[in-house]
């Protein structure tokens, strides 16, 4: 049998009792038929697990929590990463009421209730509330505003969670006012130190059930969960619940296929209009600039599994063919194109072979932002300089023949020299007043050729004495 890894004996978690005035959600004490993620909620800050660069000892939120000296407070991070649990603990720890509202549920006059509830817990006993805004993001700007003077006068601290980068989907003035926290998705090494707790938890876990876990089937449920820590807490809990005893033993046994049952498919965390939709292209991209396939590759898997829009990913794939490879290899963007047309052709899951085609393309291809820069570059000087007139002799013949007959234009200034009648296709003729260049070829791929040849014709132009146009 394979070594078991989660039923060697541990010493019981500290309990740590409620803090007077602290109503924890679903009422005081514990509930037995709450989910194993509401069970397993940590009771203390040492019960905590992960958000160490935040938490350690001697870190900022852990000596404000410790000392009682902060005001409000925003969580954010992806969900199950601790941001509920960790409001709950600073309340008990800051010895004050909880009050919990959902940014989905609450609306106006609920958080006005909220209010005027601890005003009077306040005055009448002089206790402190701590109102807890689950997915503030999702209040609108008329309720994140009720919040602002209550917070203001100190009659509630303050405490938002969400999974949105807060300096875009929260009012600036609340956040002005709050200390922004930002947390991460727990490692493996805390996501199994989870599920050891509740293995071996009597009251809150399985501690009372012959439960015996596989090493591999502990490890498949801590990989899979992505760093969710409900998600895992849920599939588990489901596995237990779900796996039938021995009939001789009476254990219950979780190996690696009760585990693959029990969570099929890995949770991503990855949100269409959030940080890792923003974050997973910006990587994308960047590999791509980079010339790294492989991590391209990923990163296009991740999004492709995430269910990302594959006309998404193949517009992106349009413009790093131009941005990032251009004129060192100008058969990119023709690549690029045909996947982005193959993509709305064919769709998924076969669309993930031309994205991949185009994707180790435009990778492997030399690069150049020279085109990119140029385009940039001229639209600053069209911008902010003087907008120039065109050249008389660049005009078309009817505003030539108007120019002629009024004087403003001077016999024969208006001359064009068409360049397929000279040797070679070209002719010196300016087109731009002097001093102005924009495009600047690099040594790149096939670059380097265009860059021979404009180097050729630039030095025709100064040899030919040509001023440029007026």
């Amino acid at each position: 049998m394979e070594e078991d890894l989660f039923n060697e004996p541990t010493e019981d978690l500290l309990h740590v009792s409620a803090a007077p005035g602290f109503v924890p959600p679903g009422g005081p004490g514990l509930d037995p038929t709450a989910p194993l993620a509401a069970r397993m909620r940590p009771r203390d800050l040492d019960e905590y697990v992960g958000q160490r660069h935040i938490l350690g000892e001697g870190r900022l939120l852990r000596r404000a929590i410790e000392a009682d000296r902060f005001t409000s407070l925003i969580f954010y991070g992806p969900p199950g990463v601790g941001k509920t649990s960790l409001a709950e603990l600073i309340a008990r720890r800051t010895v004050s009421r909880f009050l919990n509202l959902s940014g989905v549920e609450s609306n106006v006059a609920e958080i006005r209730r909220a209010v005027e509830a601890a005003r009077q817990f306040q005055r009448t006993r002089g206790e402190t509330t701590t109102l807890f805004v689950d997915e503030i993001h999702r209040f609108n700007k008329a309720q994140q505003d009720v919040l602002l003077p209550h917070i203001e006068r100190g009659t509630v601290r303050f405490i938002g969670a969400t999974t949105h980068n807060p300096y875009f989907y929260i009012n600036s003035p609340l956040v002005s006012r709050s200390q922004v926290f930002q947390l991460e998705p727990l490692d493996e090494e805390d996501l199994h130190e989870l599920l050891r707790a509740a293995v071996a938890d009597p009251e809150r876990g399985f501690g009372k059930k012959p439960l015996v876990v596989h090493e591999d089937a502990a490890r498949h449920l801590v990989t899979r969960c992505d760093g969710d820590a409900r998600k895992l807490l849920t599939s588990f809990e489901l596995a237990v619940l779900t796996t039938e005893p021995d009939p001789e033993s009476g254990e219950i046994t979780i190996n690696l296929a009760v585990a693959e049952d029990s969570i099929q498919r890995k949770a991503i965390v990855y949100d269409a209009d959030g940080d890792a939709h923003y974050d997973t292209i910006s990587a994308f991209i960047k590999s791509i600039r980079g010339c790294d396939p492989d991590a391209a590759l990923y990163w296009l898997a991740k999004m492709l599994h995430a269910g990302e829009d594959i006309r998404f990913i193949a517009r992106r794939l349009v413009i790093a063919a131009s941005e990032d490879v251009g004129m060192a290899d100008s058969n990119a963007l023709r690549v690029a194109v045909a996947a982005q047309q193959a993509v709305e052709f064919i769709g998924m899951p076969e669309a993930r072979i031309p994205l991949a085609h185009a994707t180790v393309y435009l990778a492997t291809a030399p690069k150049s932002n020279r085109a990119y820069a140029a385009i940039d570059a001229a639209l600053k000087d069209v911008a902010e300089g003087r907008t120039l007139a065109v050249p008389p002799h660049l005009r078309t013949k009817t505003r030539k023949k108007l120019g002629e007959g009024s004087g403003a234009i001077a016999e024969g200034e208006a001359a064009y020299l068409y360049g397929h009648d000279y040797e070679g296709g070209y002719v010196p003729q300016a087109y731009l007043p002097e001093g102005r260049t924009y495009y600047q070829p690099s040594s790149h791929g096939m670059e380097q050729r265009v860059g021979e040849r404009l180097e050729h014709w630039r030095k025709l132009f100064e040899e030919s004495g040509k001023r440029g146009a007026d």
